[in-house]
């Protein structure tokens, strides 16, 4: 039984629904690795739908219709949240709060927001989509819920990827939409990324003595030079521009303030454009035939951007194209055109709409919060962010 409990009074509206909903998940803890509870809560909640066939794997939720119609469509959310820094518990802001960004207020005057981890990446998608899961009961197509974890951390822990190798079964459809912060606009497909350690070998010596040994952290000059002389380029992909980049991201080296260093390690980041297969994107930074894969250590590169250095890899995820050429995806882009008059965007960052494009699924990203406060220390969301969505979806799958 869940230590949590989420649900609504329907008959106080929708708003006031979705603003319960929002509140409630918003209070429960859920950083990676520490998604059980809200998933117990949302797995009681998800029971409670008559209409829906609720499956768990692992502190992921699978919930289902049966209505026996000719398309289904997958509306996706993960359930954990990066770190906190100081911004748990979450807060509702009334308009006049010196806590509510600038922007925010100027896109939204006098309305409340609430304030605290997860509010837009992802939570406030994830109480939109409860709220369907409960109030869809008519819709046009058959409908597939998927609550996941871990999406926040490496790709190996990911619970949709978890539940796809386990259970493929569950997770079949015509389209689906992963609900990350989109200001409920539709973004498109999304880059790829992988991160590598490339491996800098030195010899140890006392620094009074440094000719006795060679200096690994002197030689991270070099890499540190083919990054600043990296062109980052933007690419167009069916109509979307999509930024790639190419960035260090951690470095660490040596033993001892008085020891020559014999290791350096520089941690790094590549964003890719969609044109690319995650091979392709390899190459381009160790060489097509380096062999440096996920677990198997370290290896050297071959060619591209770090020819000569070892490589190790710690993480990978392809990139996915847009997939707006399905009927369906079409029709949703009408329709958030006229109400929004938005078209749609690249999506910069990973998301599992690659997943879903690797099952032969057309996915975009849609969901309630603007992705610039993604992860910020001020996240926050206007309440009419979450009405929102839930009309664009509701008008659409009814």
């Amino acid at each position: 039984m869940s230590e949590y409990e989420i649900g609504f009074d329907a008959s106080r509206g929708k708003r006031e629904a979705l603003n319960t909903l929002m509140d409630q998940i918003m209070n429960i803890y859920s950083v990676s690795d520490e998604e059980g509870a809200l998933a117990d809560a949302v797995e009681a909640f998800l029971k409670r739908q008559a209409h829906l066939t609720v499956r768990r794997h692992g502190d992921t939720l699978v919930a289902s219709t049966g209505f026996g119609r000719e398309h289904r469509v997958i509306l996706a959310g993960h359930l954990d949240t990066v770190p906190v820094i100081d911004n748990f518990p979450p807060k509702w802001l009334e308009p006049g709060d010196p806590l509510i960004r600038e922007d925010v207020a100027a896109a939204h005057p006098g309305e409340r927001v609430i304030w605290g981890r997860g509010a837009t990446d992802m939570k406030g998608s994830d109480a939109v989509m409860l709220y369907l899961a409960a109030t869809l009961t008519d819709a046009k197509v058959d409908l597939t819920f998927v609550f996941y974890d871990h999406e926040e951390v490496a790709a190996e822990k990911n619970g949709l990827r978890k539940v796809v190798e386990a259970h493929p079964d569950w997770i079949s459809g015509d389209f689906a939409i992963i609900g990350e912060p989109t200001d409920c606009g539709i973004e498109g497909g999304c880059n790829g990324t992988m991160r590598f350690d490339v491996v800098l070998h030195g010899v140890a010596a006392h620094s009074a003595r440094a000719w006795m040994g060679h200096n690994a952290i002197h030689d991270a000059a070099e890499v540190l030079k083919r990054l600043n002389a990296y062109e980052n380029k933007c690419i167009e992909v069916d109509g979307l521009a999509y930024q790639e980049g190419l960035n260090a991201t951690l470095i660490s080296g040596g033993n001892g303030t008085n020891v020559i260093p014999d290791w350096c390690r520089i941690h790094v980041n590549y964003r890719f454009a969609p044109d690319k297969t995650l091979p392709e994107a390899k190459a381009l930074m160790m060489g097509a035939d380096a062999g440096a894969e996920l677990g198997n250590g370290e290896h050297k590169a071959t060619g591209g951007v770090f020819e000569g250095f070892g490589i190790e890899m710690k993480d990978e995820s392809p990139s996915a194209r847009p997939g707006l050429d399905s009927p369906l995806a079409a029709s949703l882009v009408t329709l958030v055109k006229e109400r929004t008059g938005r078209d749609p965007l690249a999506k910069l960052g990973w998301t599992d709409v690659a997943r879903f494009s690797i099952l032969g699924i057309p996915a975009v990203n849609l969901g309630a919060g603007s992705p610039l406060l993604a992860h910020k220390h001020d996240e926050q969301l206007p309440e009419s962010d979450l009405v929102l969505m839930a009309d664009l979806l509701e008008d659409w799958l009814k």
